[in-house]
């Protein structure tokens, strides 16, 4: 009963119409017209299961599943030996997984590691086989699994690493693709050559030891391993992909299966965002004790200029961009401050920061202590715990829901005192949209990546313009202006200084959830809006990641470039004040920013153009006033009369 009770799930996923996804043949355009991938499955290029190499079918069945066309969906007797190697080694050495479940797993499921979705698959498994054939179902596998370089199937990664149809491979490339299914970003050819060609060489080992064939009929392909043909790295922007698949699965009317997508991908920046994770990581990832992160980048009208879902898609293809739900933490905070702009609240407006308690809960502030009063742009600035608390005391928690509904984030939100801390579960994309309404000035915004979508014959069956949801004004402008100008201090000298822009303004807010689990920064300019996580996919905390550290270095990095060659327009609502970095000449004494110990922080250090200005007076008036008269000791009484009589 305890097991289908997990596997309950499992029967909704195989309702949904899967195998229509193997019918769609789907171009995809980057927003220079330029393609980008492929998703589902050509007709013209479908590959009968009778015209695959029998070499090829062997070499998969010899590798994944010897038993195949013996078991249930279960591999009973393979479970029960995969369990004794692996105890018996200390580790993973074999793969329990019958050919049957991993389709099951591709088709239905994530690659979470509990114990849920082992259930889930199994009894997807043992569905696949009551409603399939043993030859639709290795068919399927040999169309569906993926094989690194953004190829789906045996005929799509044949064509992408040798050039060639499936039709024709050679025994050597045959054993290259079958190595390739568990691990597709360990053994790519053209990322890993020497790894690929000795998996293919264990695979034709299993080949020889599965009785299939002989040592001398492998040995030629031993001798020569295959090459793949010369290309670099793959770059395709495969979870984006994915997403953008399901959604023109959604929009395109019935029937039509053959598309070309325009979408609204920048492959520029989708290729620096992609390294400034990657490079995050690398850095700083042992440091902090993390090993995932996702971004999602965003025109202020609700375009996606890049995605990143994770670090390598080639080991997961869980987009936690778009599907992962995480706790944010004070990212949460200005729907609360936003909230309370438009209930009579304005940031001068003074709240006391000290203990509370509301049932048995008593929220505490980062810091440990409290300080008192202060205005609300202090308090949000300070990301001070205790005010917005207050806060939503005061209006009610069912305005604010109302607001962060209205800012378009559709996942649950739980309805209770610890609501404005951020405890709720969202998604990157979600927070990525939801403050693209306080970059447009209030105005609502939906993310999307389809400019539009075209049949063969050219027609426009879908245009994101003349088709999708006319923007509105949801959220009054003074009230957005009021918290922008208080999110533009956070990152100026709040929190989240380390995402300061040269010559840009920009405004964001930081988030740390408990025990440093999930680690936020989401901000944005008068031209894009970005929102940058990180954290682990088991939720294990990391060491003493904030928001305002990994997260927003990165969004500084990316943001920088994303600004290269643009034409810059003013953040709503504050006045267009871009910082300037500290130079000899602002400060009167002509410190030498340059130089190493105490003066160093000074490098961080930025004003506007305006306070810039008032140091600048300030010098005139102090290099322009008469020496100052010292004291000498036989004149106790003399006064320092020369001094201006000025503040």
């Amino acid at each position: 009963m305890l097991l289908l009770a997990f596997a309950k799930p499992a029967f909704e996923y195989a309702k949904v119409d899967w195998r229509s996804a193997q019918d769609y043949a789907i171009v995809f355009l980057d927003r220079a017209g330029n393609e980008i991938g492929q998703r589902g499955i050509r007709h013209t290029e479908s590959v009968r299961l009778e015209d695959i190499p029998a070499y090829l079918v062997q070499a998969t069945l010899a590798t994944e599943d010897r038993r195949f066309f013996e078991h249930f969906g279960i591999d009973v007797p393979g479970t029960a030996r995969a369990i004794v190697e692996n105890a018996r080694h200390a580790g993973i050495v074999q793969g329990g997984s019958s050919l049957t479940q991993q389709l099951a797993k591709n088709l239905f499921l994530s690659n979470e590691r509990t114990i849920e979705r082992k259930i889930r698959e199994a009894f997807l498994a043992l569905w696949l086989e009551v409603n399939l054939s043993k030859r639709e179902i290795l068919k399927t596998y040999l169309d569906r699994a993926y094989m690194g370089g953004g190829a789906f199937g045996v005929e799509a990664a044949s064509n992408f690493y040798f050039g060639k149809s499936v039709r024709d491979i050679s025994l050597a490339e045959a054993a290259m693709l079958a190595g390739l299914f568990k691990a597709p970003s360990r053994y790519a050819p053209h990322i890993n050559l020497p790894a690929a060609r000795g998996r293919a060489n264990q695979v034709l080992t299993n080949l020889v030891e599965a009785g299939y064939l002989t040592e001398g009929q492998v040995w030629g392909a031993r001798r020569n391993p295959a090459t793949p043909v010369a290309r670099r790295n793959d770059e395709s922007p495969n979870y984006f992909l994915d997403w953008a698949f399901d959604e023109v699965k959604r929009l395109v009317p019935r029937g039509e299966r053959t598309l070309t997508v325009k979408t609204t991908i920048d492959v520029n920046l989708q290729r620096r965002a992609d390294q400034a994770i990657e490079d995050a990581l690398r850095k700083s990832g042992d440091a902090y004790d993390v090993d995932q992160g996702a971004l999602v980048s965003l025109d202020i009208d609700g375009s996606i200029r890049a995605m990143v879902g994770g670090r390598d898609y080639g080991s997961s293809q869980f987009n936690r961009a778009v599907t992962g739900q995480r706790q944010t933490g004070s990212s949460f905070k200005p729907y609360v401050y936003l909230t309370a702009f438009m209930n009579g609240y304005s940031p001068k407006t003074a709240i006391v920061d000290a203990p509370i308690t509301i049932g048995n809960w008593s929220p505490k502030n980062y810091s440990g202590g409290y300080s008192g009063a202060m205005n609300l742009t202090e308090a949000l600035v300070r990301s001070i715990n205790t005010v917005p608390v207050r806060l939503t005391a005061a209006i009610g928690r069912a305005k604010i829901i109302e607001t962060v509904r209205k800012a378009g984030i559709e996942s649950e939100l739980p309805n209770t005192p610890s609501l404005p801390l951020g405890v709720a579960d969202l998604t990157v994309i979600e927070m990525a949209q939801g403050y693209a309404h306080f970059a447009s000035g209030g105005k609502s915004v939906k993310a999307h990546g389809i400019v539009e979508i075209r049949n063969p014959k050219g027609d426009i069956l879908y245009r994101t313009d003349r088709d999708g949801p006319p923007q509105t004004q949801v959220f009054p402008p003074k009230a957005v202006a009021d918290l922008v100008g208080v999110m533009v201090e956070i990152v100026e000298r709040g929190t989240a200084t380390r995402a300061q822009l040269d010559g840009i303004r920009a405004a964001g807010k930081t988030g740390t959830t408990n025990a440093y689990r999930d680690a936020w920064f989401v901000g944005y300019t008068g031209n894009f809006t970005t929102a940058v996580w990180f954290g682990n996919d088991d939720s294990t905390p990391m060491n003493r990641m904030t928001g305002g550290t990994l997260p927003a270095m990165t969004w500084q990095e990316f943001m920088s470039h994303a600004h290269r060659g643009v034409e810059r327009r003013a953040l709503f609502g504050v006045a267009d004040e871009p910082l300037t970095r500290l130079s000899r000449a602002t400060l009167a004494g002509g410190v030498d920013v340059s130089a190493p110990a105490s003066v160093a922080p000074l490098r961080s250090l930025a004003l506007s153009k305006q306070s810039a200005e008032v140091l600048k007076r300030i010098e005139r008036q102090l290099r322009s006033a008469p020496p100052l008269t010292v004291p000498s000791a036989d004149r106790p009484d003399a006064r320092l009369s020369a001094l201006p009589q000025q503040n």
